[in-house]
């Protein structure tokens, strides 16, 4: 495959966000510019204070940039089959590539719920042809006292107090900031390392480390089953997805970023440095579905202790499980291309939302489907969120798109109630366990005909986001994956064809609601959500309608950028990319959608 240098461009000194390529252990994850900078590193872990963070202001933010001085062009690409990212750069007189990675412990399994990351930074550096000026550049957020020692450097952030950092290189690196001249064969590394084991005095011998993080990602991608429509895709899917898990517990972050804007110069910009449960029940299905059962088990466990640990579930927790950190704005960062306010922290972390009852049901259902045990003590919390479905569908809360005004009876979330009931019913029924499985199967059952009848709207002629009505939800497309009401029901049919009416954005995209229609809460509008175009294939297809659910599978699969990475969200306008990113729900879509296709008939197609 080739891979095609472009030249640099960027909106006010800020890079794309779809310029960006992601690395990761299991533990964190940087984001890699092509212009050779590490704009995004949260140390020691995903939910830390960032290291760098120029992705979210240009001159405060701090980067570690490796890059030939002028850069003219650049590209990306992965080493197939891993999470080790390669940046060929060009400047006037020669081209250089740097390969990252955050290092993993030779031999270590990716499956295993334990740490596999050796808490360092890897930048390996080859001259491809002619005579490069290099600028090597290390800044982290607020600045950093630096004292040379014999080979390389120890940081002492000022963010940072508790944090050592050496940086370990081949180059004569003496400070902060400094430019070194290269000619085509030389060969050099920089390792910026943070872990228990870190040391000024340590032999590296980087080539070998990262031909040992390449056969850890080789040897976990062994376990991936999938044939099929866009296979490459769905294999770079599969690895975004792991690049996301925090392997300690078998959390997934929601995306590694914080306070990319939905929309430019609005208030839309949020912290997803953490767990939602929600994604634990979508994540666990598409990664069940091409053989990584593992991670599936393992979030599944993890979410079955946070709830056990606090005796009722919340809608997010951070990595560990805990309630994360009370949702703050920055004033010292200036955001994304001026997007204020920087977010650090989720208040969506205190929001009522019921359908984390169906979600859980529905992970613990798969979790004993897959051979897990289900014991008196996990029943009992089971059948008190089974109960709490029962009684709260009707109420008020602030549904999936969490929406910061006073709540309402949101039909998703009634309908993931119903899907509570319907698996702790089943659950009930054949492990034998206590609880009313015939109250719970026609409780079910009064949920479903609500939703046909109380959420239809016959002058839209759909079904509507709310209980008695209200405007429309691309949430609702969700309805046929849980098993709620078919894709082909007459009022799902219609309900398809309103939702491309009135939430189309163009060329396949679809907005989540108008703000204007459904009040949120927050002023300015977002881009195109790109997780409900995935919805919107699934439904055509359990419509008969293949070949138009298969062309808009493929027209999503193209808006990844050149490594197969996806956003949240894209401006319809232009195409460029918008939210946290790459955003796990998005490739949950890709996974999810390419099975189904696949399973209908449809085979390879171009990568």
């Amino acid at each position: 495959m080739t891979h095609q240098e472009k030249p640099i461009t960027r909106r006010g000194h800020f890079l794309p966000i779809e310029d960006h390529g992601l690395i990761g252990d299991g533990t964190t994850a940087a984001l890699v510019g092509r212009d050779g900078a590490i704009s995004w590193l949260c140390v020691p872990r995903f939910d830390s204070d960032p290291l760098f963070c120029g992705l979210l202001d240009h001159e405060k933010g701090g980067a570690f940039s490796v890059a030939p001085e002028p850069l003219l062009s650049a590209c990306q690409y992965y080493q197939p089959d891993t999470g080790v990212l390669v940046t060929r750069m060009s400047g006037p007189d020669g081209t250089v590539e740097v390969t990252d990675a955050l290092t993993l412990r030779a031999g270590a399994d990716l499956s295993e719920d334990a740490p596999a990351g050796r808490g360092e930074l890897l930048r390996h550096i080859r001259v491809v042809s002619g005579r490069v000026r290099l600028r090597v550049s290390i800044h982290p957020r607020g600045d950093a006292r630096c004292d040379p020692h014999g080979g390389g450097l120890t940081l002492r952030p000022a963010r940072h107090p508790d944090l050592e950092l050496h940086v370990a290189s081949s180059l004569a690196v003496e400070g902060l900031d400094q430019r070194f001249e290269l000619r085509a064969g030389d060969t050099h590394h920089l390792v910026l390392s943070w872990g228990p084991h870190a040391h000024r005095f340590h032999l590296h011998r980087p080539e070998e480390t990262l031909e040992a993080t390449v056969e850890v990602w080789r040897r976990w991608m062994t376990h991936f089953d999938y044939q099929g429509p866009r296979e490459a895709m769905v294999r770079r899917s599969a690895i975004t997805l792991k690049l996301m898990d925090y392997t300690a517990t078998g959390a997934m972050v929601a995306a590694p970023t914080s306070s990319l804007p939905e929309a430019l110069g609005g208030p839309r910009n949020w912290d997803y440095r953490y767990a939602w449960i929600r994604d634990a029940a979508f994540s666990v299905y598409a990664m069940g579905r091409i053989g990584l059962q593992h991670e599936a088990e393992g979030f599944i466990g993890w979410v079955l202790d946070a709830v056990d640990r606090a005796g009722w579930p919340r809608v997010l927790y951070d990595v560990d499980g805990h309630v994360p950190p009370p949702e703050r704005e920055d004033p010292d960062l200036s955001g994304y291309r001026g997007a204020r306010p920087v977010r650090w922290g989720n208040g969506a972390a205190e929001q009522r939302q019921h359908d984390v009852f169906g979600e859980i049901l529905d992970c613990a259902y798969r979790w004993v489907q897959w051979g897990g045990p289900l014991d008196a003590r996990l029943w009992e919390q089971l059948r008190r969120l089974v109960e709490a479905a029962g009684r709260e569908w009707r109420n008020p809360d602030h549904g999936i798109w969490e929406v910061r005004t006073a709540g309402r009876p949101f039909t998703y979330s009634a309908a993931l109630c119903a899907v509570a009931l319907d698996r702790g019913a089943r659950l009930a029924e054949v492990h034998h366990m206590p609880g009313d499985v015939e109250q719970w199967r026609a409780e079910a059952q009064v949920i479903r005909e609500a939703i046909l009848e109380s959420a239809w709207d016959p002058d839209l002629e759909s079904l509507t986001e709310h209980l008695g009505g209200g405007g429309l939800d691309a949430s609702l497309l969700a309805l046929p994956l849980r098993g709620v009401i078919p894709a082909d029901h007459p009022k799902m049919v219609a309900t398809t064809e309103a939702v491309v009416k009135h939430l189309g954005a163009g060329n396949g995209l679809l907005y989540r609601y108008l703000p204007e229609e459904s009040p949120d809460g927050l002023s300015g509008h977002e881009g195109a959500f790109l997780l409900c175009s995935f919805w919107l294939v699934d439904n055509l297809l359990g419509q008969g309608r293949q070949d138009e659910a298969m062309a808009l599978f493929d027209s999503l699969c193209d808006r990844a950028n050149p490594l197969g990475l996806l956003p949240e969200q894209i401006d319809p306008a232009s195409g460029a990319f918008l939210g946290n990113f790459p955003q796990a729900f998005s490739h949950v879509g890709v996974i999810s959608s390419a099975i189904n296709l696949a399973r209908a008939g449809f085979g390879r197609s171009a990568p």
